[in-house]
């Protein structure tokens, strides 16, 4: 992704992207000077300058000729996580809470939607985190198991040996993580691959008999570290 799919995220057409970049860049500008710097038509400037404005992308300066200034990016950003965050809270009151999930196998494909599935997971921990994945991986969810630690969850983690984190218990092994395995609070398990891009697929289950498998199979591999380690086998 680039800036402007960047900027698209944060509700903006391409060409609003395209306009707000070069009010960004050159301050204030008339509808005329943003056609000519963009290459965009007079008329589709104008009405992308009117719906920026409206978006809270851009201030008004009423001059001899209308000019168009951009809000600072990261006040632009601010402002639309914080109406999303307000967003969010109104539709956790009125949207009708889910019933009790039945415990099913869900299919999880693509790494991003894996990443924040675990992510999810993760922040979402109140007691404890077990996780098997490669440096790569934990890197990307980084920011989520800090804040578990900063919120004393305890967190044990099977990785290469390259990785460290204070905190949380590490358990080294020679070869790459091919796979995933994360266990939250003995009620949620997610495990698959994640190597394979937008490819990628893993189950997710809160299903008991699921948990306890892959709960043993962490303690096994935990059990045959410590051996190994014990012996002074690398």
């Amino acid at each position: 992704m680039d800036v402007i799919d960047y900027l698209i995220q944060f509700n903006l057409t391409r060409q609003e992207a395209v306009i707000y970049l070069a009010l960004l860049s050159e301050g204030e500008l008339n509808g005329y000077e943003t056609a000519k710097i963009t290459g965009i038509s007079r008329s589709n400037t104008y009405n992308s300058l009117a719906t920026l404005v409206e978006k809270g992308g851009s201030f008004v300066i009423e001059e001899a000729a209308t000019k168009y200034t951009p809000v600072p990016l990261e006040e632009f950003c601010d402002n639309k996580i914080r109406k999303l965050q307000k967003l969010k809270q109104e539709l956790i009151k009125n949207v009708p809470e889910k019933r009790e999930e039945k415990g099913g196998y869900i299919t999880i494909k693509g790494k991003k939607h894996i990443l924040d599935k675990m992510k999810n997971m993760i922040g979402r921990a109140k007691e404890r985190v077990y996780i098997s994945a490669s440096k790569e991986v934990l890197e990307e969810i980084l920011e989520e198991i800090t804040e578990g630690i900063k919120r004393d969850i305890k967190v044990v983690l099977i990785t290469n040996h390259s990785f460290y984190l204070e905190g949380a218990i590490i358990y080294h092994v020679q070869e790459s993580r091919q796979q995933i395995r994360l266990i939250t609070d003995s009620e949620n398990v997610m495990t698959g691959d994640i190597d394979d891009g937008e490819y990628s697929t893993c189950l997710y289950s809160k299903k008991k008999n699921l948990i306890d498998l892959l709960k043993e199979s962490l303690k096994n591999e935990i059990k045959l570290i410590e051996i190994m380690k014990g012996s002074g086998t690398k």
